[in-house]
């Protein structure tokens, strides 16, 4: 029986109608069943599949003893995985990692376990289920669904906010790894890390900078987990961590305060307080980077930008802006904005005093 997802010049008639199937249809299912591909995705992330694999062709039955899973279980799922280039199928039952799957481990470079396990942990996938309420009342259903808003929840629930915290600094530093060699940090001097996770950007930035000086500044819950570099070896001389709450204040004195990936998830109002608090803190003639994914302006195609903007409507009333919108955000707080670079991942929009 052909595939119902297969494309074909011909159209393919059931033998219970002689209507064909249309071609939208098709499209649509694709659409539709996307979900069930980023489970998969997950649920290999969750069971750490990549990191019980090689390129050696291994059988089914040996990952699944190594991960903890039924071996006929694992089986359906590893030949799924294969379908999406995750693994390869060798023979019947065997399989090996390919290079896509390897991002899927731990120990990479280029690793999005993290953000695999947090897109569909219960927390995320039971929001994202809400997107239709949120588009119908203008406004986050975090709460709606979970009891209380997305940041207490994550002071409530320790083991989701593990979770969130490597899924964005997955995610984060893939978006902007190449910012530390595609924008010019020559004139900074100290930079201060605004959001900054567990320090992975930051330690990128001091290695690739030298002459850089660094602050990482976080919820203290997260900075007490901060990237080993930071706190051993070269870089912890070069660099201090701190714990606070951007919402209240921030560190003193820096002459370069970036924000990456963390504007985009509040409003206005809030936005509009930490980057006061900003502009208040930097030294004389200093800059305030944020480094985001900017809406376009004009229709266009932008769909990291669009759904990633959904995910900011639902759960927190953040959003990703365009440059008028950031413009706008910025003028509200004492800020000017003075060029866009645009980076491989991310662009960073840099603002100094108005």
């Amino acid at each position: 029986m052909k595939d119902f997802t297969e494309r074909s010049s011909t159209p393919v008639s059931s033998p219970l109608s002689p209507t064909p199937v249309n071609d939208s249809a098709l499209r649509l299912f694709e659409l539709i069943t996307t979900s069930w591909v980023s489970a998969a995705v997950g649920a290999a992330a969750e069971l750490g599949i990549a990191d019980a694999m090689s390129e050696t062709p291994t059988p089914v039955d040996q990952i699944a003893k190594r991960v903890g899973a039924d071996t006929d279980a694992l089986d359906r799922l590893l030949r799924a995985c294969a379908d999406l280039d995750l693994v390869a199928e060798t023979s019947t039952g065997v399989f090996t990692l390919t290079e896509l799957g390897a991002a899927l481990r731990t120990d990479s470079p280029h690793s999005m376990r993290g953000y695999a396990r947090w897109l569909n942990s219960p927390a995320e996938r039971s929001t994202m289920g809400h997107l239709a309420e949120a588009v119908r009342t203008g406004g986050p259903v975090f709460e709606a669904v979970h009891g209380v808003p997305v940041w207490t929840y994550m002071g409530e629930h320790p083991e989701s906010a593990a979770l969130f915290d490597q899924g964005m600094t997955d995610i984060s530093a893939q978006l902007t790894r190449t910012l530390s060699r595609e924008y010019d940090f020559g004139d900074s001097r100290l930079l201060i890390d605004i959001g900054g996770g567990k320090g992975r950007l930051i330690s990128l930035l001091l290695e690739t900078h030298p002459h850089l000086r660094g602050v990482l500044y976080d919820r203290p819950e997260v900075v007490d987990d901060v990237d080993p570099a930071l706190t051993t070896g070269a870089l912890a001389e070069r660099c201090r961590v701190e714990g606070g709450d951007f919402l209240t204040s921030v560190p003193t004195g820096g002459d370069t305060y970036l924000l990456a990936s963390v504007i985009h998830n509040w409003n206005d109002e809030d936005s509009t307080r930490i980057l006061t608090h900003c502009r208040h803190a930097m030294a004389p003639q200093g800059r305030v980077l944020l480094a985001e994914i900017l809406m376009p302006e004009e229709p266009a195609a932008a769909r990291t930008a669009k759904f990633m903007d959904l995910s900011m409507l639902v759960h927190c009333d953040g959003r990703q802006r365009t440059r008028a919108e950031f413009t706008a955000l910025l003028d509200r707080s004492g800020l000017r904005l003075n060029r866009i670079v645009p980076c491989s991942g991310v662009s960073v929009v840099e603002a100094v005093a108005a």
